[in-house]
């Protein structure tokens, strides 16, 4: 693992530092949650697309009645 500097409002590192101890985080542990979510969201929004795309000929039928809906 590699370590890095980042600067930050002091009062803002107060803050993140106790709400992480709040959930029994470290920032680090913190931090590297949010750098793997932050590399990875353009690739979700890509996989949402794919999936949306495979699911296109599913056509959704309704609206349902009370009764359709309480058919067991």
């Amino acid at each position: 693992m590699r370590n890095i500097t980042l600067s930050a409002d002091e009062t803002l590192i107060q803050q993140a530092r106790l709400r992480a101890a709040s959930e029994n985080r470290s920032l680090n542990d913190v931090f590297r949650e949010w750098l793997a979510q932050y590399v990875m969201q353009p690739y979700a929004a890509q996989k949402y697309s794919e999936l949306m795309a495979q699911l296109n000929h599913i056509q959704a039928s309704g609206p349902y009645t009370r009764d359709e809906l309480n058919e067991r």
